[in-house]
């Protein structure tokens, strides 16, 4: 199941990807004469596995005839799948080549930052090209999306029951400002520096997330694919931040970028305005930006 959110006519929903077109969850509970859906992605995730399964008996009861709960996703304004999860965790570091690449050591726990929920948006939104800055740099991650929250330590052989589903996320840095002291938190949080979706995807519909590849795009050119081999895996890191922190419904861990940034080409290659940067994650699809000039 692909769920996604967006806007139309600037009003703000969401629904589910079917072939080439969004079936508008709430309109289709409308038509059905069921009880009202869930106001968003974030509450559907909220309510747990019944209403996931509302939704299946939803799509399932309509036989492929959708009506005025049709959208064409061309006309939407597409968002975050989860518009304001409650947090969003960043795993530094998680791949040994992009480590040796950057110039690091592999650190014996995860090295993690916050990001802002204000720097996210969605597929097709700008990213706008910093004033104050010429290394604007990608970084096309697996972020998984946390569905059923709780209040202390999960064990890490019950880590992935906690787990909703996945997305795809380009954790867009500002390369000076990230390096020009030991925090990370101006570098990885300028306006629109958070591309995430286009979609969610249920956990069910990628058994092997481990196993998925990743293949980010910029200026049309390719870079290698990569094979998500995390250092640190879900179970791992789900179980490390609970150690500190209680995780939400609709938390965001994004799992770190293999190797392949722009900042350690050679020369090193940035991103500027008229790029589009595209990341493709394998199971989920194409999150796709164009870059602009910040006016």
């Amino acid at each position: 199941m692909k769920l996604t959110s967006y806007k139309s006519q600037g009003l703000a929903s969401y629904g589910l990807w079917q072939d080439a077109a969004i079936v508008d969850l709430p309109a289709l509970y409308a038509m059905q004469g069921r009880a009202a859906a869930p106001a968003s992605v974030l509450d559907l995730i909220e309510r747990g596995q019944a209403a996931l399964e509302e939704v299946r008996n939803a799509i399932t009861a309509a036989a492929g005839t959708f009506g005025a709960a049709h959208r064409d996703p061309a006309a939407l304004e597409l968002l975050p799948p989860v518009t304001r999860p409650p947090k969003v965790f960043c795993i530094g570091r998680n791949y040994a080549e992009h480590a040796k690449e950057a110039g690091f050591e592999m650190s014996p726990i995860p090295i993690m930052f916050n990001r802002y929920t204000a720097t996210l948006i969605g597929h097709g939104a700008q990213v706008l090209f910093p004033k104050v800055s010429e290394q604007l740099d990608w970084e096309g991650e697996l972020a998984v999306v946390i569905g059923k929250g709780h209040r202390g330590q999960i064990a890490r052989e019950a880590a992935m029951d906690h787990v909703f589903g996945y997305t795809a996320f380009n954790d867009i840095t500002v390369r000076d400002y990230q390096f020009r002291t030991t925090q990370y938190l101006a570098g990885k949080n300028f306006r629109t520096s958070g591309p995430l979706g286009p979609v969610l995807v249920t956990k069910d519909a990628l058994p092997d997330p481990h196993g998925v590849q990743i293949r980010t795009r910029e200026r049309g050119r390719d870079a290698e694919r990569q094979h998500l081999d995390h250092a640190f895996r879900h179970p791992f890191i789900i179980n490390h931040l609970s150690e500190f922190i209680d995780l939400e419904a609709g938390d965001v861990i994004a799992m770190g970028t293999p190797a392949g940034v722009g900042f350690k080409r050679k020369p090193p290659l940035f991103l500027k305005p008229g790029d589009v940067v595209e990341v493709e994650v394998e199971g989920i699809g194409i999150l796709s930006n164009p870059v602009v000039a910040d006016a």
